[in-house]
Formats: C-alpha cells, sequence, structure tokens
C-alpha cells in the first residue's frame, strides 16, 4: 500500500458509520480519510473548533477509539478513464469482481482496490499533433472501450495549453503518458487517460440547452401520453410489486440514450443479480453487441453499508457526466431514491440533527434537488453535444404518494410516472396510471414530435388523454347506477377507453413486436382508434343502439393490431380503416 500523506488524528468515539475526532486538527470538509488500522474509506462531513465528524463508507464493526485517522488532502473522487463499461462497481467505484476474487462474496472491511485495471493495455490512437493548442475537454486520443463505444480521452477540466510531444499510436495503460503539453505558466505538464473527479462537484459544461426533443423508449405510454425529454428528469413512484424495476430494464434496453448507468441503491441483492445476469446475456437491440458493452452497474445493496449507499448516486452522476462530456447522451437508472433517503436519514439520526416530516433530515429536499439538477441537455466545453437524463424509482411505504420522499421528488422532476398496485395485479403492463401520471415536456416537445413524428401527433395524444379522463368520470356514475343507464355515445366512450387500455396502453414486453415499438407505428396505432371512435360516433348520431356496434368483432380486431402489424410494415394499418369504413358502410346499409 502505498504511503498517505495528510494530516493524522484518533478516533475519539464511534457511532455507527459516524467517527468522532477530537480537536481542530485542520482536515477540511469533505475530504476523504482513511480510519483505523484496517483504512476504512470515510469522509468528512463536519467541522467544529471541538471536534471533527467523519462518516465511512465500510462497516465499522470492530473499531475502537484510539486508532488513527489519516487524512488525503483531496475529497472523495472516482477514476475516470477506460474500463468503466462493463463493469460493477459498489458505491465508492470499487470493482465488485475484483473484490470477490479477494474476499468471496461478502466485501472484506479495509478491502483496497483500484477502481480500474492499472495494467490492462488499451489500443489508443492519439488524434493530436506537437504545436497543436488544446483546452478544457478537447479530446488527445481514442480508445475503443467495448465492441459498442468508443472511449475518448479527454483534457480535464481546468487545463490548457499547447502540445510540445506526443507518443505513437500503440498499447497503452490508463496511467502512461500519452501526450505532454505545455500550460500557460510555461511548465509542462504530461497527461494520461486518466482523470479524478470530486463526486459531489458536477462538470463544468459549456451552455445547457432547452429540452426540446424525447427521451425515445418505445413504450406507448411514455412516447405517447408522457413524454421524458433527453436531458430530462423522471420519477416512477410505485408501491412493491408494481414493477419499478421491470420499468426501468425496458427503458434501459431500448431507450435511445448511448449509455446507461444503473445505480441500485438499496435494493435487494437478488435484485442486482438479476440485473447483472440479464444484462450480461441481452442482445444490444441497436449495435447487435450484448447489452453490458454500454452499460456499468453501481450495486449498493441493502446489506451493504448504509454511508456508502448515501454516495451512490453521486458516484452515478458523476461517471455519467464524464460520458457526456465525450458527446455521448447517457440515461441514469437510480433504483431507488427512496433507499438512498432512508440512508440520509440514518446518518443525519446518528449525527443526533433535528428531524423534520417522518424523521427524514430537513435537507432532504435540497440533496434531491441537487441529484436531479445534474441532468440536462448541454454543449460540452470541447463543443459537442451530450446529455443526461435521470430516471429515479421511488419506493414509498404502503404506496403512500403522500409521503416526503414522493413529495419532494415531484417538486424537482418535470415526469411523473405514477405505477398503481390495481394496474400491476390485474396484469396491465406498464402499470402507469394515465389519471395520476404527467409530463410537463409535451408542450417542450410538440416541435419535435411536428417534425419528426407527424404534425397530427399531439392532437391524437391529447384525443386518447380525453377519452380517458373522460371515462373515469363516467366510471364514478356506473359504481353508482350501473352502466345500463348510460346514454349510448357515454358507452360508446367507455368502450373505446377500453380499446386504448388493452390495445394501446398495455405492452408486452416478450411479444417481439409489441416490446418496442417505433414512433410512426404508435401514430398510426393512434389514428386507426381515432377513426374507428369517430365513425361509431356518427352512428350513435343515426340513433343505432350501441348493442348492434358491440355485435361486430371490429373493437377485438383493433385492439389486437399490436401484435399483428409488424413494426417494419406501418403500411398494413390501411387496411384496418379499409374494415372500419366496411363496418361503418354496412351498419348505414342494413339499417337504411
Amino acid at each position: 500500500m502505498k504511503a498517505i500523506m495528510g494530516i493524522t488524528g484518533t478516533i475519539y468515539g464511534v457511532n455507527g458509520p459516524i467517527i468522532l475526532v477530537r480537536g481542530n486538527l485542520g482536515y477540511k470538509m469533505n475530504e476523504m480519510v482513511y480510519v483505523g488500522e484496517k483504512h476504512l474509506v470515510g469522509e468528512v462531513i463536519g467541522l467544529t473548533r471541538e471536534e471533527t465528524t467523519i462518516q465511512v463508507y465500510e462497516e465499522t464493526s470492530g473499531l475502537k477509539p484510539g486508532e488513527p485517522v489519516l487524512g488525503t488532502g483531496s475529497p472523495i473522487s472516482v477514476t475516470l478513464a477506460p474500463g468503466i463499461l462493463c463493469n460493477i462497481f459498489d458505491g465508492i467505484e470499487r470493482p465488485l469482481e475484483v473484490i470477490a476474487e479477494i474476499g468471496g462474496a461478502f466485501i472484506p472491511t479495509g478491502a483496497r482496490v483500484d477502481a480500474l485495471d492499472k495494467e490492462r493495455l488499451w489500443e489508443t490512437h492519439i488524434t493530436v499533433a506537437p504545436g497543436d493548442p488544446v483546452g478544457e475537454g478537447s479530446v488527445i486520443a481514442e480508445v475503443q472501450e467495448t465492441r459498442s463505444i468508443l472511449h475518448r480521452v479527454m483534457l480535464p477540466p481546468g487545463v490548457s495549453g499547447e502540445v510540445v510531444s506526443v507518443h505513437p499510436d500503440g498499447a497503452y495503460t490508463i496511467a502512461q503518458e500519452l501526450v505532454r503539453i505545455r500550460t500557460a505558466d510555461g511548465g509542462e505538464q504530461a497527461l494520461t487517460m486518466t482523470q479524478k473527479w470530486p463526486i459531489r462537484v458536477p462538470r463544468p459544461v459549456g451552455r445547457r440547452y432547452p429540452a426540446d426533443r424525447p427521451l425515445v423508449t418505445g413504450q406507448r405510454i411514455l412516447d405517447t401520453l408522457f413524454p421524458i425529454a433527453k436531458g430530462g428528469t423522471a420519477a416512477l413512484p410505485g408501491g412493491f410489486g408494481t414493477g419499478k424495476t421491470m420499468t426501468q430494464h425496458q427503458l434501459a434496453k431500448w431507450c435511445d440514450a448511448d449509455i446507461i448507468i444503473y445505480i441500485g441503491c438499496g435494493e435487494r441483492g437478488n435484485e442486482m443479480t438479476n440485473v447483472l445476469e440479464e444484462f450480461g446475456e441481452l442482445e444490444d437491440p441497436k449495435t447487435g453487441n450484448l447489452l453490458m458493452d454500454r452499460t456499468t452497474l453501481i450495486a449498493n445493496t441493502s446489506n451493504m453499508p448504509v454511508a456508502a449507499r448515501e454516495a451512490s448516486i453521486y458516484t452515478g452522476i458523476t461517471l455519467a457526466e464524464y460520458y457526456r462530456d465525450m458527446g455521448y447522451h447517457v440515461a441514469i437508472m437510480a433504483d431507488s431514491t427512496s433507499r438512498w433517503a432512508e440512508a440520509l436519514r440514518e446518518l443525519s439520526g446518528r449525527l443526533e440533527e433535528m428531524p423534520a416530516e417522518e424523521g427524514f433530515p430537513a435537507y432532504l429536499a435540497s440533496r434531491l434537488s441537487a441529484f436531479y439538477e445534474r441532468a440536462g441537455y448541454v454543449e460540452n466545453l470541447n463543443g459537442t453535444e451530450g446529455s443526461v437524463t435521470i430516471i429515479g424509482a421511488v419506493s414509498p411505504q404502503g404506496g403512500d404518494f403522500s409521503e416526503p420522499v414522493t413529495q419532494n421528488t415531484k417538486r424537482f422532476v418535470r415526469c411523473f410516472l405514477a405505477l398503481d398496485k390495481s394496474l400491476a395485479y390485474a396484469r396491465h403492463y406498464p402499470a402507469i396510471n394515465w389519471l395520476t401520471s404527467y409530463s410537463e415536456y409535451i408542450g417542450d416537445l410538440a416541435g419535435w414530435y411536428n417534425d419528426n413524428a407527424g404534425s397530427n401527433f399531439v392532437y391524437c395524444r391529447n384525443q386518447l388523454l380525453h377519452i380517458l379522463t373522460t371515462e373515469n368520470r363516467l366510471n364514478e356514475i356506473v359504481k353508482l347506477i350501473g352502466s345500463d343507464v348510460l346514454p349510448d355515445d357515454q358507452k360508446l366512450v367507455l368502450e373505446i377507453a377500453r380499446v386504448i387500455r388493452l390495445g394501446f396502453l398495455q405492452q408486452n414486453a416478450f411479444h417481439a413486436e409489441d416490446t418496442y415499438v417505433p414512433m410512426e407505428k404508435q401514430l398510426r396505432m393512434m389514428e386507426v382508434i381515432l377513426h374507428l371512435y369517430e365513425r361509431c360516433k356518427e352512428l350513435i348520431g343515426r340513433d343505432m343502439p350501441m348493442a348492434l356496434l358491440r355485435e361486430s368483432d371490429v373493437f377485438e380486431k383493433i385492439i389486437a393490431m399490436k401484435y399483428d402489424v409488424p413494426n417494419r410494415e406501418p403500411e398494413r394499418f390501411s387496411s384496418y380503416d379499409d374494415m372500419i369504413e366496411e363496418f361503418y358502410q354496412h351498419l348505414l346499409a342494413t339499417n337504411a
């Protein structure tokens, strides 16, 4: 182990993951420290004249007063270099596969391993030449990190100058010098593939763009009714068994992000095992390679130290910002922010802070906002465009959306995808409730829809939502007095709403033509359903009873079109329009 230069103190008190050091020894706020004889990783979170407070990211069993605390002089940071993708880390970027080889199934305390493999050789192509001016974010080399992703080695923020010398193309480790530059002060600086960045500090950008293009997911209820903007934020709240994790898996596989960062924050270990096994076997529909080739997993499961759970989402967002700076679009799946908030609550209790609502700390809202505000569609320092989209699952106890984490999350996200227990139990997936969910992005994305999906896409979407909200009002009447007393035009609304629910909103992840649906097919499906609605409304207006309309199998055929029309053959929807016209003309002729 290399020598650690810094301030040395001694432990005065131990309270779970919280360590106290007596006196003001000169530590800095958020400084990384090594605690005890085993050198457990910790972070300074409180400073007074009398004592220093440290949170430890590992199990503290066996620690005792009098053991040393070694300062490092630098904040908790992550290592940024090739090797991040196709890997699984814990909450402080320790590779779990390497730890498993050393310590078995459970992480041993004081495990000291490099975040990334420093011995592996990467075939490197140098992209600059002597005399070239380079600035913050300039790409100096390229490495094929996985079959799917080209890793662009960049100058760190705050570094610029003129290239003095370069090494030839070839195989290099992440620690070997690639390029040497002369900085503005006249000194020379050697550049490698590796950067270090503090996890609690957002990486700088050139400028931010408005949220004017969607994250296309292929999931109809999202792309059509409740779209998520690329570079936007979304919450996915739901009680136990409503499908939060499965929905995030589907988004990770099909959304049009280049890179996926999946953060398992406080979830069960078997869930993360399933993610690792599935992603390791799934074929990426974009590239034909494995999905893991463009995915990083951060696993801080419920049996791991609680303080590292609090750090895991900052580790994930920092890795996402790094790939965003290369010009990639990154999607973060945080599962779940409720467990992260519970870690905050436990640490706050150990610190004897005044609790707020339901015992959560008073700064819960500001911590949530600091996380979600690191999303965005930006112009990077090197002139490229990239984005970070955050989709955070929320696990309210008992499915109660009025609890503090859900309510505070609603303040900072613009897309709220409320999962419904009754829909999940009825096998309706995704179990997103169309009455309690909303997306504030629809107005910002209208221009993109008009240009790329069809000029009447937003109109059709609004019509579907209007029918569904009308159905909800009518169901209140039906519960009181039954459906038989409703006039036929209202019975028609209920029937068309059923077609929308079963034929459009419900989606089968195991059906080849339904697991992912392109925007063109989504629009044609809406148009066919609305065409049926308009023709039936005309028939009802001619005093034809709804019972007569129901005798036809046209409604069931429209429901089944999601399976019967292949994604690559949208022209086949014209046969459904012809069928509706034939149905309309037949009823007109037989009842003339």
